[in-house]
């Protein structure tokens, strides 16, 4: 008689449980991510965009940074083209989350023209957290649904007040964003590799924003995290050396083809 499978621990979250965590979850990175686009809409305002403008951008752009290198090159005097390049620049990374992510996420129809709208830095992230596909489409859906929301409510709050800011940074309202992307990393950095990667992407951006133009200290930073996810397939892609003892299940084989 077969022995019976062990129980699962007494004080392991069930499935609906860790679903309303998730849920829960995105609803408060929506927030805190969307107090970031007062920020936002107050400099889109202060760059010479009207309200309206800054709300278009919020909707179909939908994607922080590339909205705000937009407003950088428009309030700059740059042209709408070297804008439209600079957003696109930025922009590229969210491609990267759609292919790590397509295989839990739909393809095709009105679900995934949003999946493809909603894919930002939250919704990936919140969704990379998950241990299944349904948790990952839960956590996506529920933080980029949220994000939309309050990003463009709070774009429009900001656009109306961007008269009365002198200056929107000094309300610290700039690192609301960040702080939310950090509070999604933390635990996640359980293994000493993890860690390790973490500091070293860290690091990089912080020497070259100061040296290379909005945009290419994300993606140099995303590099180091590349080429450490690229070391553990050479090695196994190397295989054992010649000096190592092949154990009797290499001897076997051999003998077999022998």
């Amino acid at each position: 008689m077969a022995a019976p499978s062990p129980a699962p621990p007494p004080h392991a979250p069930s499935p609906a449980a860790r679903l309303r965590t998730i849920r829960r979850t995105g609803l408060s990175i929506g927030l805190a991510t969307g107090l970031y686009g007062i920020s936002f809409g107050a400099l889109a305002t202060a760059s010479g965009l009207d309200p309206w403008q800054a709300m278009v951008l919020s909707a179909v752009m939908f994607t922080g940074g590339s909205q705000f290198a937009f407003v950088g090159v428009v309030g700059g005097g740059g042209s709408a083209l070297g804008a439209a390049l600079a957003s696109l620049l930025l922009g590229i990374r969210n491609t990267l989350y759609g292919l790590v992510l397509a295989p839990s996420l739909p393809r095709g129809g009105l679900r995934g023209a949003a999946r493809a709208h909603l894919t930002i830095d939250e919704s990936a992230a919140l969704a990379a957290s998950g241990s299944d596909d349904e948790e990952r489409r839960a956590g996506f859906w529920s933080a980029g649904v949220w994000v939309f929301v309050f990003w463009n409510l709070f774009t429009l709050a900001g656009a109306l007040a961007g008269q009365h800011i002198a200056d929107p940074s000094a309300w610290g309202l700039d690192a609301a964003a960040a702080g939310a992307f950090i509070a999604l990393l933390w635990p996640r950095l359980r293994r000493g590799d993890a860690v390790v990667i973490a500091v070293a992407a860290a690091f990089v951006a912080l020497v070259t924003t100061p040296l290379l133009p909005a945009g290419l200290p994300v993606l140099a930073a995303a590099l180091v995290a590349v080429a450490a996810g690229l070391l553990p397939a050479r090695s196994a892609a190397a295989g054992p050396s010649s000096d190592e003892d092949p154990g009797p299940q290499a001897a076997d084989d051999q003998e077999v083809r022998r």
